[in-house]
């Protein structure tokens, strides 16, 4: 599932939903990396 995050002000990722972490914040999965941030929408 497609999950869109912002990691900065103005830098927003989309890739693969990994998991929920404990501060809140959702990792998703671009290629080999994996990006912390706060989810987009709902």
């Amino acid at each position: 599932m497609l999950k869109t995050i912002m990691i900065g002000t103005c830098i927003s990722v989309q890739g693969t939903f990994v998991q929920v972490l404990n501060n809140g914040k959702v990792a998703v999965q671009v290629g080999s990396r994996v990006f912390e941030g706060t989810l987009v929408g709902s």
